[in-house]
């Protein structure tokens, strides 16, 4: 499950900060997933809020090569117009998988991105508590593919939207 797990560790007798993992096997638990006949239309998926850290963030950073000082430097993220250390934009798919339980059908092997289209709000930010609203709003076969249209919408702890997207995605058989 792509959910952090918060973990410490002992360093030289005293305890090290909590630092977070997430779940990289995407077959992990892929017998829970909900399959073709189980995804209603207009139907909410359910949802788990997750907190955001600076780890997490400087980790997605790493992982998709991204280096910009906005992300990682406090000193300087403070001289900007953001006042302090954002996340970019790109965030929300560690987010959808961060927010969704395992056995949620957007984390299917097999999956493939289809199409989306995304509109940012406002960056996130280390320490803010996110929830995800989704839902699947249409499924049907073309060329005997299983499709599905899903909306997604991410809020901060002040109910401010951070980001909100269309997506298709086609589903494995």
């Amino acid at each position: 499950m792509a959910q952090a797990q918060a973990s410490e560790t002992q360093a030289s007798g005293k305890q090290a900060s909590k630092t977070q993992a997430f779940e990289t096997d995407f077959w992990k638990d892929a017998n829970l997933r909900k399959m073709w006949d189980d995804i209603v239309p207009g139907e909410p998926r359910k949802t788990i809020p997750y907190t955001l850290t600076k780890e997490a963030i400087e980790l997605y950073c790493r992982s998709v090569g991204e280096t910009h000082p906005l992300y990682f430097d406090e000193a300087y993220a403070r001289t900007t117009l953001y006042g302090g250390l954002i996340a970019p934009p790109s965030i929300h798919i560690l987010l959808m998988f961060s927010c969704t339980l395992a056995d949620d059908w957007m984390r299917s092997p097999g999956t493939v991105n289809a199409g989306q289209s995304w509109s940012y709000n406002i960056p996130a930010r280390p320490g803010d508590l996110i929830t995800l609203q989704a839902r699947a709003l249409d499924k049907f076969i073309k060329r005997e593919r299983l499709f599905v249209v899903h909306d997604n919408v991410f809020f901060n702890q002040r109910g401010e939207v951070i980001c909100s997207g269309r997506g298709w995605t086609i589903r494995p058989q």
